[in-house]
């Protein structure tokens, strides 16, 4: 695999007032890993000030540590949030405008992979789980987001992650992939409302990304995996979708709102059935439970003994 270049911006003297996203601010949930790390770098280095809200207080930390080391802490705040609890996502919002003086851009991107296994043993509370992070968790974004957009009445971008699972039925477990069918929706729907806010509302349709929560610390054989799987011959990274991330964020996307922007390598251009190709099929079946991700909960998995 071939290591996407980061670029330190910040030790090359970057005069950051030529930022593409220089006088904004921005919230991105699921700050501390993953995507939303990338991202949350990605916006600091085109000159934006950030709130990454995370669930996992020690991924925090380590990407408050990490882009201090960077030059950007003095633009930079963390704070712990459940994207799944109301007052969680109010207070992250509030903290941009309390700390930074505005909100431009919210990037609803904190996820769970979820319940899994065959669907006639999963647990009506492992399904209320996903859907409370993966939906919810994207409405309560959208919802004060748009109360503080509309009061500054300058308009504004929402980004909500969404997957390529959201698009077929062979790309992830069943309520992973229901769940982003629905943000995919949500997006849509709450566009046509906001258009005439100016405040644009988008989604991200990611493919295999190589972040912890899917590689779980072992990137290599499953990089080997996604690049057998899709046309492009690169596994996906996290700055890969930062990079679009900054393009819905940025006034470059300004006529562009109730889209869903697939960044997946091909795969679904060929066919998808991710969840074949990863071999995950078999033992997809012969276990059930609820994998929690990177928030520092453990997961939940049970053999199916019929």
């Amino acid at each position: 695999m071939t290591p996407l270049r980061v670029v330190d911006r910040a030790s090359q003297g970057k005069d950051y007032m030529d930022g593409r996203l220089t006088g904004k601010v921005a919230v991105v949930t699921g700050g501390a890993n993953g995507i939303g790390r990338a991202t949350v770098r990605r916006f600091l280095e085109e000159g934006a000030r950030v709130v990454a809200a995370d669930l996992n207080p020690e991924t925090g930390k380590e990407t408050v540590d990490m882009m201090t080391g960077a030059g950007f802490g003095a633009n930079l705040r963390f704070i712990r949030a459940d994207v799944a609890k109301e007052e969680d996502v109010a207070a992250a919002l509030r903290l941009a405008t309390e700390a930074f003086g505005r909100l431009d851009c919210v990037f609803n991107n904190a996820g769970v992979a979820g319940a899994f296994g065959p669907i006639s043993h999963q647990t009506v509370e492992d399904w209320d789980y996903t859907f409370a992070v993966l939906v919810r968790g994207v409405f309560l974004g959208i919802k004060h987001a748009t109360r503080i957009m509309r009061a500054q009445r300058q308009g504004g971008s929402i980004i909500n992650t969404a997957s390529i699972a959201g698009l077929s039925g062979g790309d992830g477990p069943q309520a992973y992939s229901a769940a982003k069918a629905a943000v995919i929706n949500l997006s849509r729907a709450c566009a046509v409302e906001l258009a005439a806010d100016k405040i644009r509302v988008n989604a991200i349709c990611p493919g295999g990304i190589l972040t912890p929560l899917l590689h779980r610390g072992n990137p290599e054989p499953v990089a080997e995996v996604l690049q057998k799987l899709q046309p492009w011959p690169e596994a996906g990274l996290p700055e890969h979708i930062a990079a679009v991330a900054l393009f819905l964020a940025s006034d470059d996307a300004r006529f562009v709102t109730g889209a869903h922007l697939v960044a997946d390598g091909g795969l679904t251009a060929q066919g998808g059935n991710a969840i074949r190709g990863l071999a995950q099929g078999e033992g997809f079946m012969s276990t059930v439970g609820v994998d929690r991700g990177t928030t520092g909960a453990m997961p939940e998995i049970r053999l199916i003994d019929e």
